[in-house]
Protein backbone atom coordinates (compact mmCIF):
# COMPACT_ATOMS: atom_id res chain seq x y z
CA UNK A 1 0.00 0.00 0.00
CA UNK A 2 2.85 2.56 1.07
CA UNK A 3 4.87 1.53 -2.52
CA UNK A 4 1.96 2.32 -4.73
CA UNK A 5 1.00 5.74 -2.93
CA UNK A 6 4.50 6.61 -3.84
CA UNK A 7 4.06 5.65 -7.39
CA UNK A 8 0.81 7.66 -7.42
CA UNK A 9 1.89 10.38 -5.71
CA UNK A 10 5.35 10.58 -8.09
CA UNK A 11 2.63 10.63 -11.09
CA UNK A 12 0.82 13.44 -9.60
CA UNK A 13 3.45 15.12 -9.20
CA UNK A 14 4.89 14.87 -12.83
CA UNK A 15 1.35 15.73 -13.75
CA UNK A 16 1.78 19.03 -11.59
CA UNK A 17 4.97 20.51 -12.86
CA UNK A 18 3.95 19.42 -16.37
CA UNK A 19 1.33 22.15 -15.80
CA UNK A 20 3.66 24.86 -14.00
CA UNK A 21 5.61 23.86 -17.12
CA UNK A 22 2.88 24.91 -19.18
CA UNK A 23 1.77 27.76 -17.50
CA UNK A 24 5.74 28.81 -17.64
CA UNK A 25 5.19 28.48 -21.63
CA UNK A 26 2.74 30.37 -21.88
CA UNK A 27 3.73 33.10 -20.45
CA UNK A 28 7.29 33.11 -22.32
CA UNK A 29 5.32 32.78 -25.43
CA UNK A 30 3.53 36.08 -24.88
CA UNK A 31 6.84 37.95 -23.07
CA UNK A 32 6.32 40.38 -25.78
CA UNK A 33 2.16 40.49 -26.44
CA UNK A 34 0.86 44.07 -25.33
CA UNK A 35 -1.56 43.79 -22.33
CA UNK A 36 -0.46 39.95 -21.46
CA UNK A 37 -1.29 38.96 -17.46
CA UNK A 38 1.05 36.15 -16.88
CA UNK A 39 -0.31 32.56 -15.29
CA UNK A 40 0.89 31.51 -11.86
CA UNK A 41 0.87 28.13 -10.82
CA UNK A 42 0.04 27.31 -6.87
CA UNK A 43 0.96 23.66 -5.53
CA UNK A 44 -1.20 21.96 -2.30
CA UNK A 45 -0.74 18.60 -0.83
CA UNK A 46 -2.45 16.04 -0.25
CA UNK A 47 -2.81 14.26 3.29
CA UNK A 48 -4.21 10.97 2.98
CA UNK A 49 -4.69 9.73 6.62
CA UNK A 50 -2.88 6.39 7.50
CA UNK A 51 -3.60 3.55 10.30
CA UNK A 52 -1.52 1.09 11.80
CA UNK A 53 1.82 3.32 12.16
CA UNK A 54 1.76 3.30 8.22
CA UNK A 55 1.85 6.27 6.08
CA UNK A 56 0.58 6.52 2.54
CA UNK A 57 1.82 9.68 -0.08
CA UNK A 58 -0.87 11.78 -0.46
CA UNK A 59 0.82 13.52 -3.56
CA UNK A 60 0.47 17.08 -4.70
CA UNK A 61 -2.17 18.90 -6.77
CA UNK A 62 -1.89 22.35 -9.08
CA UNK A 63 -3.80 25.06 -9.57
CA UNK A 64 -3.28 27.76 -11.61
CA UNK A 65 -4.60 31.27 -11.63
CA UNK A 66 -3.89 34.14 -14.17
CA UNK A 67 -2.97 37.42 -12.51
CA UNK A 68 -5.49 39.87 -14.69
CA UNK A 69 -5.16 43.14 -11.56
CA UNK A 70 -1.32 42.97 -12.41
CA UNK A 71 0.10 44.90 -16.05
CA UNK A 72 3.40 45.20 -17.21
CA UNK A 73 4.65 48.87 -17.72
CA UNK A 74 3.57 51.51 -20.26
CA UNK A 75 5.36 52.46 -23.16
CA UNK A 76 5.42 55.51 -25.73
CA UNK A 77 3.95 54.99 -28.97
CA UNK A 78 3.34 57.42 -32.56
CA UNK A 79 -0.38 56.52 -32.49
CA UNK A 80 -2.51 59.16 -30.57
CA UNK A 81 -4.98 56.40 -30.37
CA UNK A 82 -3.23 53.77 -29.02
CA UNK A 83 -4.48 53.59 -25.08
CA UNK A 84 -3.43 52.21 -21.62
CA UNK A 85 -4.61 52.19 -18.50
CA UNK A 86 -2.42 53.54 -15.82
CA UNK A 87 -3.40 51.67 -12.51
CA UNK A 88 -6.52 50.43 -11.44
CA UNK A 89 -9.53 49.78 -14.32
CA UNK A 90 -10.03 48.13 -17.74
CA UNK A 91 -11.20 49.41 -21.18
CA UNK A 92 -14.60 48.77 -22.26
CA UNK A 93 -14.45 46.86 -25.61
CA UNK A 94 -16.63 44.30 -28.11
CA UNK A 95 -15.79 42.15 -30.41
CA UNK A 96 -16.57 43.74 -34.13
CA UNK A 97 -18.13 40.58 -35.58
CA UNK A 98 -21.16 41.10 -33.14
CA UNK A 99 -20.91 45.40 -33.43
CA UNK A 100 -21.54 44.65 -36.69
CA UNK A 101 -24.63 42.72 -36.49
CA UNK A 102 -26.19 46.05 -34.55
CA UNK A 103 -28.66 46.20 -31.49
CA UNK A 104 -27.71 44.53 -28.21
CA UNK A 105 -25.86 41.73 -29.13
CA UNK A 106 -22.29 42.84 -27.91
CA UNK A 107 -20.85 41.69 -24.93
CA UNK A 108 -18.99 44.10 -23.12
CA UNK A 109 -15.35 42.38 -22.40
CA UNK A 110 -12.66 44.47 -20.64
CA UNK A 111 -8.69 45.17 -21.57
CA UNK A 112 -6.20 47.15 -20.18
CA UNK A 113 -4.11 48.45 -23.61
CA UNK A 114 -5.13 48.25 -27.27
CA UNK A 115 -3.77 50.23 -30.15
CA UNK A 116 -7.22 51.76 -31.99
CA UNK A 117 -7.08 52.90 -35.17
CA UNK A 118 -10.30 53.60 -37.58
CA UNK A 119 -11.95 51.59 -40.13
CA UNK A 120 -13.98 52.30 -42.83
CA UNK A 121 -16.90 53.40 -40.91
CA UNK A 122 -14.78 55.52 -38.77
CA UNK A 123 -14.93 53.09 -36.06
CA UNK A 124 -11.86 52.65 -33.75
CA UNK A 125 -10.95 48.92 -33.12
CA UNK A 126 -7.73 46.83 -32.81
CA UNK A 127 -6.44 44.72 -35.70
CA UNK A 128 -7.77 41.77 -33.94
CA UNK A 129 -10.80 43.29 -34.29
CA UNK A 130 -11.67 44.88 -30.69
CA UNK A 131 -13.91 47.99 -30.69
CA UNK A 132 -13.77 50.39 -28.39
CA UNK A 133 -16.79 51.31 -26.34
CA UNK A 134 -17.84 54.41 -25.06
CA UNK A 135 -20.71 57.29 -24.33
CA UNK A 136 -21.79 59.20 -27.12
CA UNK A 137 -21.67 62.82 -25.93
CA UNK A 138 -24.29 65.50 -26.83
CA UNK A 139 -23.78 68.13 -30.08
CA UNK A 140 -22.70 71.15 -27.36
CA UNK A 141 -19.98 68.14 -26.13
CA UNK A 142 -21.57 67.31 -22.79
CA UNK A 143 -22.06 63.49 -21.61
CA UNK A 144 -25.22 62.81 -20.63
CA UNK A 145 -25.69 60.77 -17.41
CA UNK A 146 -25.62 56.97 -18.35
CA UNK A 147 -26.53 54.04 -15.98
CA UNK A 148 -23.28 53.10 -14.66
CA UNK A 149 -24.01 49.27 -13.03
CA UNK A 150 -24.27 48.39 -16.70
CA UNK A 151 -23.47 48.16 -20.58
CA UNK A 152 -26.25 49.33 -22.16
CA UNK A 153 -25.24 53.04 -22.94
CA UNK A 154 -22.22 52.07 -24.30
CA UNK A 155 -21.59 52.52 -28.24
CA UNK A 156 -18.64 51.95 -30.60
CA UNK A 157 -16.55 55.31 -30.63
CA UNK A 158 -16.73 56.52 -33.81
CA UNK A 159 -14.49 59.39 -35.19
CA UNK A 160 -15.82 60.38 -38.99
CA UNK A 161 -12.75 62.43 -40.47
CA UNK A 162 -13.42 65.02 -43.12
CA UNK A 163 -17.41 65.34 -41.21
CA UNK A 164 -18.67 68.61 -41.68
CA UNK A 165 -19.49 70.44 -38.62
CA UNK A 166 -20.72 74.00 -37.27
CA UNK A 167 -21.83 74.97 -33.71
CA UNK A 168 -23.82 78.24 -33.08
CA UNK A 169 -23.41 81.00 -31.40
CA UNK A 170 -25.26 81.10 -28.35
CA UNK A 171 -23.17 84.28 -26.11
CA UNK A 172 -21.32 87.04 -26.83
CA UNK A 173 -18.99 88.88 -24.51
CA UNK A 174 -18.49 92.38 -24.49
CA UNK A 175 -15.33 93.96 -23.27
CA UNK A 176 -15.46 97.59 -24.23
CA UNK A 177 -14.65 101.29 -22.82
CA UNK A 178 -16.93 104.26 -23.94
CA UNK A 179 -15.71 107.63 -23.78
CA UNK A 180 -16.76 109.76 -20.90
CA UNK A 181 -16.21 112.94 -22.59
CA UNK A 182 -19.58 112.05 -25.07
CA UNK A 183 -22.08 112.38 -22.39
CA UNK A 184 -20.54 115.93 -21.16
CA UNK A 185 -22.76 119.15 -22.10
CA UNK A 186 -21.98 120.49 -25.21
CA UNK A 187 -20.95 117.08 -26.79
CA UNK A 188 -21.67 115.68 -30.62
CA UNK A 189 -23.57 113.77 -29.63
CA UNK A 190 -22.90 110.71 -32.51
CA UNK A 191 -23.03 107.06 -31.43
CA UNK A 192 -20.28 104.45 -31.15
CA UNK A 193 -21.25 101.66 -33.52
CA UNK A 194 -19.56 98.00 -33.01
CA UNK A 195 -20.42 94.97 -35.27
CA UNK A 196 -19.97 91.07 -33.62
CA UNK A 197 -20.20 88.68 -36.07
CA UNK A 198 -22.10 84.94 -34.95
CA UNK A 199 -22.84 82.06 -36.29
CA UNK A 200 -26.60 80.63 -37.25
CA UNK A 201 -27.41 77.65 -36.90
CA UNK A 202 -26.17 76.49 -40.16
CA UNK A 203 -22.94 77.73 -39.79
CA UNK A 204 -23.46 81.00 -41.75
CA UNK A 205 -22.02 84.17 -40.89
CA UNK A 206 -24.36 86.92 -39.28
CA UNK A 207 -23.48 90.35 -37.28
CA UNK A 208 -25.22 91.85 -34.08
CA UNK A 209 -24.72 95.77 -34.74
CA UNK A 210 -24.82 97.20 -31.60
CA UNK A 211 -24.73 101.07 -31.29
CA UNK A 212 -24.40 103.31 -28.19
CA UNK A 213 -26.26 106.75 -28.18
CA UNK A 214 -24.91 109.53 -25.14
CA UNK A 215 -27.54 111.03 -23.60
CA UNK A 216 -26.68 115.11 -24.07
CA UNK A 217 -28.05 117.03 -20.75
CA UNK A 218 -28.08 120.98 -20.66
CA UNK A 219 -25.33 121.14 -18.56
CA UNK A 220 -22.42 118.84 -16.62
CA UNK A 221 -22.46 115.27 -17.52
CA UNK A 222 -24.90 112.53 -17.91
CA UNK A 223 -23.28 109.55 -17.80
CA UNK A 224 -25.78 107.81 -19.78
CA UNK A 225 -26.03 105.44 -22.56
CA UNK A 226 -28.56 103.79 -24.81
CA UNK A 227 -27.06 100.23 -26.34
CA UNK A 228 -29.50 99.05 -29.50
CA UNK A 229 -28.71 96.06 -30.83
CA UNK A 230 -29.79 94.64 -34.58
CA UNK A 231 -29.63 91.50 -35.54
CA UNK A 232 -28.19 91.23 -39.61
CA UNK A 233 -30.29 87.91 -40.13
CA UNK A 234 -33.57 89.87 -39.30
CA UNK A 235 -32.50 92.65 -41.87
CA UNK A 236 -31.45 94.70 -39.36
CA UNK A 237 -34.16 94.87 -36.97
CA UNK A 238 -33.91 95.91 -33.10
CA UNK A 239 -33.74 93.05 -30.74
CA UNK A 240 -32.50 94.73 -28.21
CA UNK A 241 -32.46 98.24 -26.15
CA UNK A 242 -31.26 98.76 -22.63
CA UNK A 243 -30.23 102.22 -20.90
CA UNK A 244 -26.67 102.30 -19.27
CA UNK A 245 -25.76 104.38 -16.47
CA UNK A 246 -21.96 104.40 -15.10
CA UNK A 247 -20.72 105.43 -11.84
CA UNK A 248 -18.71 108.13 -11.41
CA UNK A 249 -18.15 108.05 -7.90
CA UNK A 250 -14.16 107.95 -6.19
CA UNK A 251 -14.79 104.28 -5.51
CA UNK A 252 -16.30 103.04 -8.37
CA UNK A 253 -16.04 105.39 -11.16
CA UNK A 254 -16.44 103.96 -14.81
CA UNK A 255 -18.18 101.19 -13.46
CA UNK A 256 -21.72 100.13 -14.65
CA UNK A 257 -24.49 101.43 -11.80
CA UNK A 258 -27.44 100.51 -13.41
CA UNK A 259 -29.17 98.60 -16.65
CA UNK A 260 -32.59 99.12 -17.89
CA UNK A 261 -34.58 97.50 -20.88
CA UNK A 262 -35.31 101.07 -22.97
CA UNK A 263 -37.31 98.66 -25.64
CA UNK A 264 -37.25 95.60 -26.64
CA UNK A 265 -34.94 92.31 -25.10
CA UNK A 266 -34.98 90.41 -21.69
CA UNK A 267 -34.22 91.76 -18.65
CA UNK A 268 -30.71 92.44 -17.01
CA UNK A 269 -29.42 89.68 -15.29
CA UNK A 270 -27.29 91.26 -12.47
CA UNK A 271 -25.81 87.87 -10.99
CA UNK A 272 -24.76 86.63 -14.80
CA UNK A 273 -23.85 90.06 -15.65
CA UNK A 274 -25.98 89.60 -18.68
CA UNK A 275 -29.27 90.26 -21.03
CA UNK A 276 -31.15 87.98 -23.17
CA UNK A 277 -32.10 89.03 -27.07
CA UNK A 278 -33.39 86.80 -29.96
CA UNK A 279 -31.49 86.42 -32.92
CA UNK A 280 -33.24 84.91 -35.99
CA UNK A 281 -31.72 81.50 -34.99
CA UNK A 282 -33.35 81.66 -31.17
CA UNK A 283 -32.14 83.38 -27.86
CA UNK A 284 -28.73 84.96 -27.43
CA UNK A 285 -27.10 85.88 -24.30
CA UNK A 286 -24.89 89.38 -24.60
CA UNK A 287 -22.59 89.16 -21.31
CA UNK A 288 -21.99 93.25 -20.75
CA UNK A 289 -20.41 92.97 -17.55
CA UNK A 290 -21.49 92.81 -13.09
CA UNK A 291 -22.56 96.06 -11.44
CA UNK A 292 -19.92 97.41 -10.11
CA UNK A 293 -17.16 95.41 -11.94
CA UNK A 294 -14.40 96.70 -13.89
CA UNK A 295 -14.78 94.37 -16.89
CA UNK A 296 -17.54 94.31 -19.31
CA UNK A 297 -18.55 98.06 -20.30
CA UNK A 298 -16.88 101.01 -18.68
CA UNK A 299 -17.06 104.81 -19.32
CA UNK A 300 -13.45 105.94 -18.87
CA UNK A 301 -11.23 109.04 -20.66
CA UNK A 302 -11.97 110.12 -24.06
CA UNK A 303 -11.79 106.82 -26.09
CA UNK A 304 -13.67 104.00 -27.62
CA UNK A 305 -12.02 101.32 -27.30
CA UNK A 306 -13.26 97.53 -27.73
CA UNK A 307 -10.65 96.06 -25.53
CA UNK A 308 -11.86 91.93 -25.23
CA UNK A 309 -14.95 90.76 -27.52
CA UNK A 310 -15.11 87.22 -27.47
CA UNK A 311 -18.11 84.86 -28.33
CA UNK A 312 -18.74 80.92 -28.70
CA UNK A 313 -19.91 79.26 -31.65
CA UNK A 314 -17.60 77.76 -34.93
CA UNK A 315 -18.16 78.04 -38.30
CA UNK A 316 -18.93 74.90 -40.57
CA UNK A 317 -15.47 73.15 -40.40
CA UNK A 318 -13.97 69.50 -41.02
CA UNK A 319 -12.83 66.54 -38.57
CA UNK A 320 -9.07 66.62 -38.89
CA UNK A 321 -7.90 64.43 -35.74
CA UNK A 322 -9.18 62.75 -32.67
CA UNK A 323 -7.31 62.00 -29.41
CA UNK A 324 -8.45 60.76 -25.91
CA UNK A 325 -7.57 62.21 -22.76
CA UNK A 326 -6.41 61.02 -19.10
CA UNK A 327 -9.76 61.31 -18.03
CA UNK A 328 -11.18 59.24 -21.09
CA UNK A 329 -12.79 61.83 -23.12
CA UNK A 330 -12.49 62.03 -26.58
CA UNK A 331 -11.74 65.29 -28.56
CA UNK A 332 -12.21 65.61 -32.16
CA UNK A 333 -10.16 68.87 -33.48
CA UNK A 334 -11.37 70.50 -36.60
CA UNK A 335 -9.86 72.40 -39.38
CA UNK A 336 -11.29 75.79 -37.65
CA UNK A 337 -8.97 75.36 -34.72
CA UNK A 338 -11.98 74.37 -32.19
CA UNK A 339 -12.16 71.28 -30.80
CA UNK A 340 -15.54 69.38 -29.38
CA UNK A 341 -15.97 66.25 -26.39
CA UNK A 342 -17.61 63.38 -28.98
CA UNK A 343 -17.65 60.57 -26.89
CA UNK A 344 -15.88 59.26 -23.19
CA UNK A 345 -14.61 56.23 -22.35
CA UNK A 346 -15.68 54.66 -19.11
CA UNK A 347 -12.82 52.91 -16.54
CA UNK A 348 -14.79 49.43 -15.44
CA UNK A 349 -13.81 48.18 -12.07
CA UNK A 350 -14.78 44.90 -10.03
CA UNK A 351 -13.86 44.11 -6.84
CA UNK A 352 -12.03 40.78 -7.78
CA UNK A 353 -10.10 41.21 -11.12
CA UNK A 354 -8.67 37.96 -11.04
CA UNK A 355 -12.14 36.12 -10.93
CA UNK A 356 -12.97 37.01 -14.29
CA UNK A 357 -12.68 34.54 -16.97
CA UNK A 358 -9.90 35.02 -19.46
CA UNK A 359 -10.58 34.92 -22.94
CA UNK A 360 -8.68 35.31 -26.32
CA UNK A 361 -6.69 38.72 -27.68
CA UNK A 362 -6.16 39.75 -23.74
CA UNK A 363 -9.55 40.26 -23.14
CA UNK A 364 -11.68 39.20 -20.25
CA UNK A 365 -15.74 38.92 -19.31
CA UNK A 366 -16.87 39.44 -15.69
CA UNK A 367 -18.16 36.58 -14.27
CA UNK A 368 -20.04 35.65 -10.66
CA UNK A 369 -16.25 35.54 -8.84
CA UNK A 370 -15.10 38.55 -10.17
CA UNK A 371 -18.15 40.13 -8.68
CA UNK A 372 -20.39 43.17 -10.30
CA UNK A 373 -18.55 45.81 -12.13
CA UNK A 374 -19.01 49.68 -11.91
CA UNK A 375 -18.33 52.14 -14.97
CA UNK A 376 -16.28 55.10 -13.59
CA UNK A 377 -14.80 58.15 -14.38
CA UNK A 378 -11.18 57.79 -15.32
CA UNK A 379 -9.33 59.03 -12.32
CA UNK A 380 -12.41 58.75 -10.22
CA UNK A 381 -13.37 56.45 -7.32
CA UNK A 382 -10.62 53.37 -7.02
CA UNK A 383 -9.79 53.73 -10.83
CA UNK A 384 -6.41 54.93 -12.46
CA UNK A 385 -6.26 57.26 -15.49
CA UNK A 386 -6.38 56.94 -19.16
CA UNK A 387 -3.12 56.99 -21.06
CA UNK A 388 -2.91 58.38 -24.85
CA UNK A 389 0.32 57.43 -27.03
CA UNK A 390 0.79 54.47 -25.24
CA UNK A 391 0.60 50.68 -24.80
CA UNK A 392 1.04 48.13 -21.53
CA UNK A 393 3.47 45.79 -22.12
CA UNK A 394 3.44 41.75 -21.18
CA UNK A 395 3.47 41.62 -17.05
CA UNK A 396 5.81 38.29 -18.19
CA UNK A 397 9.64 38.48 -16.19
CA UNK A 398 11.36 36.22 -18.70
CA UNK A 399 14.49 35.87 -16.51
CA UNK A 400 11.94 35.13 -13.71
CA UNK A 401 10.21 32.70 -15.77
CA UNK A 402 13.86 30.94 -16.51
CA UNK A 403 14.29 30.55 -12.94
CA UNK A 404 11.13 28.84 -12.16
CA UNK A 405 11.86 26.76 -15.66
CA UNK A 406 15.24 25.49 -14.14
CA UNK A 407 12.98 24.55 -10.66
CA UNK A 408 10.39 22.92 -12.54
CA UNK A 409 12.66 20.52 -14.90
CA UNK A 410 14.82 19.40 -11.46
CA UNK A 411 11.16 19.00 -9.46
CA UNK A 412 10.03 16.92 -12.49
CA UNK A 413 13.25 14.93 -12.91
CA UNK A 414 13.27 14.07 -9.35
CA UNK A 415 10.03 12.66 -9.58
CA UNK A 416 10.47 10.86 -11.88
CA UNK A 417 13.24 9.47 -10.57
CA UNK A 418 10.64 8.70 -7.34
CA UNK A 419 9.00 6.75 -10.05
CA UNK A 420 11.62 4.68 -11.40
CA UNK A 421 13.04 3.76 -8.08
CA UNK A 422 9.42 2.65 -6.86
CA UNK A 423 9.42 0.24 -10.00
CA UNK A 424 12.68 -1.28 -9.00
CA UNK A 425 11.22 -1.88 -5.49
CA UNK A 426 8.48 -3.41 -6.87
CA UNK A 427 10.46 -5.76 -8.92
CA UNK A 428 12.37 -6.49 -6.15
CA UNK A 429 8.85 -7.17 -4.32
CA UNK A 430 8.10 -9.50 -7.08
CA UNK A 431 11.57 -11.60 -6.99
CA UNK A 432 11.12 -12.69 -3.44
CA UNK A 433 9.14 -15.17 -4.95
CA UNK A 434 11.34 -17.02 -7.36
Amino acid sequence: MTISSSLNAGVAALAANANRLAAISDNIANSATYGYKRVETDFQSMVISGSGGSYSAGGVRSMTQRLIDQGGSLTTTSNATDLAVRGRGMLPVARSSEVALGGNSQQMLLTTTGSFRTDANGILKTQSGLVLLGWPANPDGTVPEFPRDTADGLEPVRINVNQLTGEPTTSINLGLNLPAVDTNAGASGDPQELSVEYYDNLGKSENVGIEFSPTIPGAGNSNEWTMTLRDSAQGGAIIGQYTLNFDDSRAAGGTLMGVSPAGVGGAYDGARGSVIVNVAGGPMEVNIGKLGAPDGLTQLSDSFAPLSISKDGSPVGNMTSAKVDENGFVHASYDTGITRVIYQVPLVDLPNPNGMVSLDQQTYMPSPDSGSFFLWDAGDGPTGDVVAFARQESATDVAGELTDMIQTQRAYSSNAKVIQTVDEMLQETTNIKR
